[in-house]
């Protein structure tokens, strides 16, 4: 099971081959005949930063937070996201060619089709390879997402053909059918079923993901999963704060037996998938106003808890970087002027950060998501595609 480690200090200097993969992310953005009209919508200096810092030539994101320097399929998923969002084809490939090489074990194409494992990094002899062979399905949706709007938006069938194998894996194993509701989505393969208890993790399923999939695959189970990830982060938020994880058991959702009702840094990626979701899908509303917790207590004590009790709403700590990027979006929908202003102050650390204090990874990527959105980068419509604010300018 996907256990992330993101608030470990990062060790920074350590990419030896980054130059080039910053050159070249670079020369694909501003060579791109797609933005040529307008070069300015691809100067995205976060993002630029984000491959500078975390992204290898070869197209390995790595966390260097963590004592493995590990690289998860989450990593690779977002950072093929913001490549899409920043016109870099180049950058998506080499990230897609990594995942392909080392997540997937050369089994990633149409007809041969492995669901990538979930983490890879260094290992107790020192070597380097999978750690944990496991997927995480959240990543999966990710990349076959990013995979389906790359092939709309850079008019390429080859990655649309390899978006719909990797659904079809997706639904094939890590989709099952609970007694009562319908489609879910397990957290992976193996692991998350024992006895009568499914185990749930509310962030793996963001709404806009789950639109553009039914969109493209109107028959597969996706439409249903969506009603039925509504009704479990509705019915696991009692307080209008959603846990990390939850359980089905006996015809309904419950507390999860292994981690509890708290919810932390799993369940703040919830409010910013809630955040971006379009205006217009009919779950956008009802799903914003089940996650209202967050935005009271903001509003009262100026900071989001780090740590908060689903079940009685009782909170602990203050949350890091990562928890503003993932707000900001959540913000600006509700239309919460005092909540984004507090998110866009924090989020400043990200362009100017103090010495020795450098965003580890997981600020950076919740950072990009929330400022790309906010700063109107890129939008879900309302069917899920990815709206990048490149094709705005230039279509």
């Amino acid at each position: 099971m996907p256990v992330r480690l993101k608030t470990a200090p990062v060790a920074v200097g350590k990419l030896a081959s980054v130059a080039f993969g910053v050159i070249a992310a670079a020369t694909s953005c501003w060579s791109s005949p797609a933005v040529a009209a307008n070069a300015a919508a691809c100067d995205w200096p976060g993002y630029r930063t984000f491959v500078e810092r975390f992204v290898q030539a070869d197209g390995r994101v790595i966390d260097y937070s963590t004592p493995t320097q590990q690289t998860t399929s989450e990593g690779q998923s977002y950072g093929m996201f913001f490549a899409l969002v920043a016109n870099d084809r180049a950058t998506f490939d080499r990230l897609l060619g990594w995942t392909r090489t080392n997540l997937a074990g050369n089994q990633f194409d149409v007809h041969s089709m492995h669901l990538p494992a979930w983490q890879w990094g260094r290992k107790p002899d020192g070597s380097y390879g999978v750690l944990d062979p496991n997927s995480a399905s959240d990543s999966d949706l990710w990349i076959a997402y990013d995979l389906l709007q790359a092939g709309r938006l850079w008019h390429d069938t080859s990655y649309t053909k390899l978006g719909e194998a990797l659904a079809g894996q997706i639904v094939s194993k890590e989709i099952t059918s609970l007694s009562g509701l319908g489609p879910m989505l397990l957290p992976g393969p193996q692991g998350f079923q024992t006895g009568d208890v499914t185990r749930l993790n509310p962030s793996y399923l963001p709404l806009p993901v789950l639109r553009a999939l039914a969109s493209e695959m109107p028959n597969g189970p996706w439409s249903k999963l969506a009603e039925n990830a509504y009704q479990l982060v509705k019915t696991t938020s009692p307080q209008g704060f959603v846990p990390d994880w939850a359980a089905w058991r006996a015809g309904q959702f419950v507390v999860d037996p292994k981690n509890g009702d708290i919810g932390s840094y799993d369940a703040i990626r919830v409010y910013l998938w809630a955040g971006m979701t379009a205006s217009a899908d009919p779950l956008a509303r009802p799903w914003l106003a089940a996650l209202g917790g967050m935005r009271t207590m903001v509003a009262q004590t100026g900071v989001p808890p780090e740590k908060v009790s689903a079940a009685t709403g009782t909170p602990s700590g203050e949350g890091p970087l990562s928890y503003w990027g993932a707000l900001a979006p959540y913000f600006k929908t509700l239309g919460d002027e005092r909540g984004l202003g507090l998110a866009r102050t924090h989020l400043a650390a990200l362009d100017n950060p103090v010495q020795g204090h450098e965003p580890v990874y997981y600020d950076r990527v919740l950072g990009l998501f929330g400022t790309g959105f906010i700063d109107g980068r890129y939008r879900f419509d309302e069917a899920g595609r990815l709206v990048p604010s490149w094709r705005n300018a230039c279509d």
